[in-house]
């Protein structure tokens, strides 16, 4: 993705660089916003409903689905500080110690009240990431390459999902509910994962559109307004409107209704 680069570098290397918030742009907005209680956590530790698994849910529920406000704060607040942090000292090792300083944090606060650690850990990782790249090229927009790369491999997985007639949405269903892929067999019901993949394939492939001129432009105010504007709340209205379409689950349909082949 190599282009135009901004001409403002970082005055000294960040030592040991840890990098971008993975969460904003991906799917891991997931933190609960209180303590879980054991009978909502499911054997690998996530709350029912929150998430991908969201879409199994007989009701869906925006915060719980989302992470509730803690959810949102620890998945926007590295990004946020990154950028205001950046525009305001216009060099680079600030703000990458000021993300960095704002994922521990939150690492650590939860580990503190004995609360899970997952969305915490997972923002942690994103933001070593992106704090990683920038910092070893020294421009500040490489704080979120990893976000466009990320977005580029789900948004081809996606459409090639489709493109085979295995919908992705419906292979993630079909393990969550246990239903493994038995879908195939209703022509219908295919239809609808289909459809919904699509939404994801649009998703990806707006962030893309928008973020990747940003990007090349060295835009990096933009560019991460951008990734904020299009992180959790498209990803939560995306996640909505594959639940309305795959809500139902095969079982629960007319079984007196033909299931013609694949």
């Amino acid at each position: 993705m190599g282009a135009r680069r901004s001409t403002t570098r970082a005055t000294s290397f960040f030592p040991d660089p840890v990098s971008e918030p993975v969460g904003s742009d991906a799917s891991s907005a997931t933190g609960p916003s209180t303590p879980v209680a054991a009978t909502d956590v499911t054997p690998g530790g996530a709350p029912e409903g929150r998430g991908l698994r969201a879409l199994t849910a007989t009701d869906f529920s925006l915060a719980e689905a989302t992470g509730g406000v803690r959810g949102l704060v620890e998945s926007i607040a590295p990004g946020l500080v990154f950028v205001i942090v950046y525009l305001v000292a216009r060099e680079l090792t600030p703000a990458l110690v000021a993300a960095s300083a704002v994922t521990v944090l939150a690492v650590i606060v939860r580990l503190a009240q004995r609360t899970p650690v997952t969305q915490a850990l997972s923002g942690a990782i994103g933001v070593a990431i992106g704090v990683f790249w920038a910092a070893r090229s020294g421009q500040a927009e490489d704080y979120f390459v990893v976000g466009l790369w990320t977005n580029a491999g789900y948004l081809a997985l996606c459409l090639v999902s489709v493109v085979a007639g295995w919908p992705l949405v419906g292979l993630i269903v079909g393990l969550l509910r246990g239903e493994g892929t038995t879908w195939r067999q209703d022509r219908a019901l295919r239809s609808r994962y289909a459809l919904a993949t699509w939404c994801w394939v649009a998703l990806f492939g707006v962030r893309l559109a928008v973020q990747l001129p940003l990007y090349l432009g060295a835009e990096v105010g933009w560019l991460g307004t951008a990734r904020l504007a299009m992180g959790v709340p498209l990803w939560a209205l995306t996640l909505w409107v594959t639940w309305l379409l795959v809500r139902t689950p095969a079982a629960a349909r007319d079984p007196a209704r033909p299931h013609p082949g694949p």
